[in-house]
């Protein structure tokens, strides 16, 4: 009956907006104008509408250009500087040691890169499974498929699973699975299906009353 913690990787366990999603853009641009004999501007709006519209480039390209998703993938991933890039939080592993229950991380990038954030933040040996992109057979967060492989997988009953993430609509699609949400961000709204927001990963400790009394009625 312990909860079992549902984690995202960039932006949630760590801050990738500084580094390494302007890094991601500027490969997944370059890679649309080689492939789709794109300029950088259309290539560019290309990219962000799909985004926009399936929740992941990668997601469009498949759908309307047929692309090989490992070699996107791997073209779009590759980082001689990740060691530079990854902002590590200094008590992050602390926080983590002290949440009860089980903990995965679920993430729309693929697994060689997840894995290597996790090194680099030094917290990867406190997760029981990396679960990416490849796993959820190339359907991103927020559709539904991907959520329900990993409950599969791991044979979890989503009523005992908390989902801490900084996608909104992510957390819509966790939550109509019966998971309880943890939203990681500093705006004051709170939506309907969000259970609790905090300000950063560090916070969650100060949040376990608050989830308690929702796991239990309390």
């Amino acid at each position: 009956m312990s909860r079992v913690w549902i984690f995202d990787l960039d932006n949630t366990l760590h801050d990738a907006t500084p580094h390494i999603f302007p890094y991601i853009n500027r490969s997944m641009t370059a890679y649309l104008q080689q492939h789709l004999q794109l300029d950088e501007q259309a290539a560019n709006e290309l990219r962000m509408h799909y985004w926009q519209r399936y929740g992941a480039t990668l997601s469009g390209m498949m759908k309307h250009h047929a692309t090989d998703p490992e070699h996107f993938l791997w073209h779009t991933h590759q980082f001689p500087d990740l060691p530079q890039m990854v902002l590590r939080v200094s008590r992050l592993r602390h926080v983590l040691q002290r949440l009860p229950g089980r903990k995965l991380v679920f993430s729309n990038a693929p697994q060689r890169y997840a894995r290597a954030v996790l090194a680099l933040l030094r917290i990867d040996d406190l997760f029981d499974d990396v679960f990416a992109i490849e796993h959820a057979r190339y359907q991103p967060k927020p559709q539904l498929a991907g959520f329900v492989r990993l409950l599969r997988k791991h044979r979890l009953n989503p009523a005992r699973c908390v989902m801490v993430e900084d996608s909104a609509e992510n957390l819509q699609a966790a939550k109509r699975l019966g998971m309880r949400t943890v939203w990681v961000n500093a705006t004051p709204r709170l939506p309907a299906y969000v259970d609790v927001k905090i300000r950063d990963v560090t916070q969650l400790p100060g949040a376990l009353h608050q989830l308690g009394k929702i796991f239990y009625g309390i």
